[in-house]
């Protein structure tokens, strides 16, 4: 009997031992595992958007225990930050961003995709008043439905200009007494325009009888021509011998002028030079060029000697178009515009402003330059 006492007494020592074993088992290994999965986040848990909410909802009322993803906002919208998106839109995602634009005219009703019938490939602008009226519906017939008409008007008059059938499908810009490039500036950016290849920024006292638009695209381009302009017919409103049309050629990138006026041959006015008055850029070119232009000077002058920093090798790239030309026919519209100061007539104020403008931008680029270099630590 005291054997079989004893045998009992062995028996229950043995099991608590394994008990006590067998928990300090399971604590080491518990530890074990918590050492290699250190936390359980549920808000790397990727469930279905149904679920998480239901989930969000069920703990959202116990307030020592709300769990929020860190790629959320409050409002349960994907945290965004997106550097190469453009300024302004690092927020958004690329998906939804659009950059550019365009001056396409659209229904107010039906399917967006079905608005355009034909979507035009380059944009004709002109700054214009009503008394040119039959100037430019001259003008305006020798662009074809590939060309988008754009018509700036300084003199405030529009609906009148409904006489013409073109313009209901003409975009039109109102503001009284006011420059083509004052208007460019305003609205013509890079990111509006950037739809058309070529653009043509024109004035309104062009004549046009001897000028095909889609043969002009067609040589600019066969002649790589990033900017450019008709060729003027001789002795009408002619000033540089650059822009002189040439009989013999479709088109010229080079001129002899009158002697110390070019200090390099392709440098302007000899070569790598169009003038203000009808120049045709291409997309990329007017990028640049549309920077360049100053807020505050409104007639342009001087641009044309610096259009050459916006195409490499500019006097490759820039020319003068023979075989279709245009007369300038010097009409002082943007004159009578001005204010009779002083006694002088209103055309002489405008003269004067231009001219000041002029000293203004080489001043400008001059010490932009000079800026520039210091910056670079080569002055």
């Amino acid at each position: 009997m005291g054997t079989i006492h004893r045998s009992g007494v062995f028996k229950k020592t043995n099991d608590k031992a394994r008990l006590v074993i067998a928990t300090i088992l399971g604590i080491v290994i518990g530890f074990f595992i918590g050492v290699s999965f250190p936390s359980v986040s549920f808000y790397k848990i990727h469930l279905p958007s149904n679920l998480r909410s239901s989930f969000d909802a069920s703990i959202a009322n116990d307030q020592d225990f709300i769990v929020r993803s860190p790629e959320r906002t409050a409002d349960n919208l994907p945290k965004i930050y997106v550097p190469t998106n453009p300024r302004g839109a690092e927020l958004l995602p690329p998906g939804i961003v659009v950059p550019e634009s365009d001056l396409y005219l659209r229904r107010l009703w039906g399917e967006p995709s079905e608005d355009l019938k034909k979507k035009p490939k380059y944009l004709v602008t002109f700054t214009v008043g009503f008394d040119q009226r039959n100037n430019i519906d001259k003008c305006v017939k020798k662009f074809s439905e590939d060309f988008q008409i754009l018509l700036f008007h300084y003199d405030g008059r529009t609906t009148e200009w409904d006489q013409f059938e073109w313009s209901k499908n003409a975009i039109h810009v109102s503001v009284k007494k006011q420059t083509k490039w004052w208007y460019a500036k305003r609205f013509l950016h890079p990111d509006v325009v950037s739809a058309y290849e070529y653009i043509f920024i024109w004035d309104e006292d062009l004549g046009v009888e001897h000028f095909n638009a889609e043969r002009y695209i067609e040589l600019v381009k066969k002649h790589g021509l990033e900017i450019s302009q008709p060729g003027l017919e001789p002795n009408n409103g002619l000033t540089w011998q650059m822009t002189k049309r040439r009989g013999d050629r479709e088109v010229h990138k080079f001129t002899e002028e009158k002697p110390g006026w070019c200090s390099d041959p392709h440098l302007p006015p000899c070569a790598a030079f169009v003038e203000i008055m009808a120049p045709v850029f291409s997309r990329e070119a007017w990028r640049c060029v549309w920077y360049m232009i100053q807020n505050d000077l409104v007639h342009g002058w001087g641009l044309d000697f610096a259009l050459r920093r916006c195409v490499e090798p500019a006097h490759e790239k820039i020319g003068v178009v023979d075989s279709q030309w245009i007369i300038h026919q010097v009409i002082p519209s943007l004159g009578s515009q001005g204010k009779s100061e002083d006694g002088k007539p209103p055309w002489e104020g405008v003269r004067t402003r231009c001219k000041k403008e002029w000293s203004m931008f080489q001043n400008r680029l001059a010490n932009a330059d000079k800026a520039y270099l210091a910056q670079l630590g080569k002055e």
